[in-house]
């Protein structure tokens, strides 16, 4: 009942590679287990290994190694749902999730794997007055675990709050850097296995510790991936606070992708050109030279009014446009095969025109519903592509233009009141970034929640253009000061904060949506970081008594319910923490169906055989009870012969 070691698909990466290179040995808990000879690996890398102690360029710090480390540990916590606090539990898409990032991102390696499209996150500065979480290096894993689920046992066995998840790291702290390093470090490893191959990730930051930022991020990331050098600009209201006249008014957005090149292929300058289908018209810019543009008609294009047409030559009365590359031909006006078509037109506008005049109409949409791209040139005359949403590229500076409000009257407007939630980040900023990269059925992520402007952004950018983008919010419970202005208006913790601003946003949203927004996914799923729902067992076999013994029989904790139970297991069979649930009774005991016939899942007890054949019957994929649930031996003893009768390539878990 943890996730898995991420070290261990690291040797086996390495195995699938080097096989010779691997071998076995006993491990600490005294089971074999594969481990790297080094020295053969070496061997291999001999031309490109570096020798202990020979100079190189590199970045680091103390602990670096551990945090590193801290990256691919498992964890044993677990995520609890809470359907209380949740809007719309039972069908929304969207996850809210309360606890520690480092662990909630561990949970959701494996689960999310590869499937994040775009991360933001807004992470703190390390301004000399932030909380940093307190990741502390100088213990054994075993403590580091349980400082981190936030309790432990005294003498007596009972259960007693010891580390504060968070600390405050001021500038007389001997460790200022190292202590913000340490933990963004380990954060950013495990986001980029959950990111896409086409995925992005946006890093807002100030000048404390951009420089230290971007050196890790080329390190995790690879400077190949940078997105145009690797940073944005954006242009706030600015400090008070100053070099004698010179005022700060800015902020980065650091931006790195997975795999710079397949993002080059769907979202660089070449989109149209190299994403045919996606492509309506591309031409070349007249010269002195050469008086005519080319136009470029993908297949799948749809032209209004074009319907079934056939042209051979030219397209018009006149010639006007000379076809120079086969045949014109539609079926209810889509466009069957690529064309080029070549006349005197230097502008698009020109080009356009002409379509509006004609019998055909104007190009509007392709294959998959994409919006028409229009083409401007640049100073030196190459083409250029951009949206027609808003009519621009995006710029590598984002100004006032583009982001006409700020965060805090988005906070005042929908709370009450701004002093809610200091510098919280405006709703407009990360709308626009995901405007621009966030396909409209994909999934974002923001570890560093806060206010939850990213969860505010999508609904709005759905809202607007029909899209069906997700989100998950991750932020630790941050106790609110109790002279704030946020505890006089009764919110104990930011997640207050967070949950409550997307439950009246997601309501402002809709209402103003009207018709449009009558599918609109305003929900979220409450789950809470929590310690295993498994008992913990400390006893050495010495320890051990009768009376323990039977004390164990039952090792599930007393106040988790079945549904704790279900989400601990979803993670672990790879289905999204988002899946459909349905409840339903079988021969008198609840069961979980979930995703269809995907999983099967029962806790109940007493469970008996008519219950176990009713749902081996179903067939799902997978299917899982706990050991005590059965009603008697014969039960267990008969439940495989069950499931090979009725349903054997169903996978059985009993936990």
């Amino acid at each position: 009942m943890q996730s898995p070691d991420a070290t261990v698909g690291n040797v086996a990466k390495i195995a699938a590679l080097f096989p010779q290179c691997v071998t076995e040995r006993i491990g600490k808990d005294g089971k074999p287990e594969l481990a790297v000879d080094f020295d053969k690996l070496r061997e291999e890398l001999s031309g490109e290994v570096l020798d202990a102690g020979e100079e190189r360029y590199q970045f680091t710090w103390p602990d670096k190694k551990a945090s590193g480390r801290l990256a691919n540990t498992p964890t044993t916590m677990t995520l609890r749902p809470c359907p209380a606090e949740s809007v719309d539990f039972d069908t929304t898409q969207n996850l809210y999730i309360e606890g520690d990032n480092l662990e909630v991102l561990k949970i959701l390696r494996e689960d999310y794997l590869g499937a994040i499209k775009m991360i933001y996150i807004d992470p703190p500065y390390n301004t000399g007055n932030d909380f940093v979480y307190n990741d502390d290096f100088a213990r054994d894993y075993d403590e580091t675990r349980r400082d981190i689920a936030l309790r432990c046992k005294d003498e007596d066995g009972n259960i007693i709050e010891t580390l504060d998840p968070m600390q405050r790291n001021t500038e007389a702290n001997g460790r200022f850097h190292t202590d913000w390093l340490n933990m963004i470090y380990p954060r950013l490893k495990v986001a980029r296995d959950i990111l896409s191959d086409d995925g992005i990730i946006f890093i807002s930051i100030d000048d404390n510790e951009v420089d230290n930022l971007r050196k890790i991020c080329d390190e995790i990331f690879g400077t190949q991936n940078r997105l145009d050098r690797g940073s944005l600009i954006w242009v706030n209201r600015g400090s008070s606070k100053g070099f004698r006249k010179i005022v700060k008014n800015h902020e980065y957005i650091l931006a790195y992708g997975k795999d710079a090149e397949i993002i080059d292929s769907v979202y660089g300058e070449n989109f149209a050109s190299s994403m045919g289908e996606l492509e309506h018209y591309c031409f070349n810019k007249p010269s002195s030279k050469n008086p005519f543009s080319e136009v470029r008609f993908c297949k799948g294009c749809r032209i209004e009014g074009a319907q079934n047409a056939h042209f051979e030559g030219s397209v018009g009365e006149e010639v006007q446009l000379e076809i120079i590359s086969g045949d014109m031909i539609f079926e209810n006006g889509v466009l069957q095969n690529d064309i080029i078509l070549r006349g005197t037109f230097p502008y698009v506008n020109q080009i356009k025109e002409f379509f509006k005049n004609h019998p055909l109409g104007v190009p509007t949409y392709d294959s998959k519903g994409q919006e028409w791209l229009e083409i401007y040139f640049n100073s030196k005359g190459m083409p250029r592509y951009r949206k027609k949403r808003n009519n621009e590229i995006i710029s590598s500076v984002i100004d006032e233009s583009n982001i006409p409000n700020y965060g805090s009257e988005d906070i005042k407007r929908l709370l009450g009141q701004k002093e809610i939630f200091s510098f919280p980040k405006p709703k407009e900023l990360i709308f626009h970034l995901i405007s621009f990269f966030l396909p409209n059925n994909s999934l974002i992520l923001d570890f560093f929640s806060g206010s939850a402007s990213t969860a505010h952004a999508v609904m709005k950018l759905n809202a607007e253009d029909g899209g069906h983008r997700k989100f998950i919010m991750v932020q630790l419970p941050e106790v609110t000061d109790e002279k704030s202005e946020a505890r006089k208006a009764g919110y104990a913790n930011i997640c207050e904060i967070g949950k409550e601003r997307i439950r009246r946003a997601g309501k402002k949203v809709k209402e103003e949506a009207g018709l449009q927004g009558q599918d609109l996914d305003i929900g979220f799923r409450v789950l809470k970081l929590d310690s295993s729902n498994i008992e913990d067992v400390y006893y050495t076999p010495d320890d051990l008594t009768e009376q323990n013994l039977f004390n164990s029989v039952d090792n599930v904790k007393s106040d988790r319910t079945p549904l704790d139970l279900l989400f601990q297991v979803l993670p672990e069979l790879n289905i999204e923490l988002s899946a459909s649930i349905e409840e339903k009774e079988i021969h008198g005991k609840k069961v979980f169906i979930v995703n269809g016939d995907q999983l099967i899942a029962t806790f109940d007890n007493d469970v008996n055989e008519p219950t176990i054949t009713e749902i081996a019957k179903l067939r799902p994929v997978y299917f899982v009870m706990r050991d005590a649930s059965a009603e008697n031996d014969n039960v267990l003893d008969n439940f495989e012969q069950i499931f090979k009768h009725y349903s054997p390539d169903t996978i059985r878990r009993i936990i």
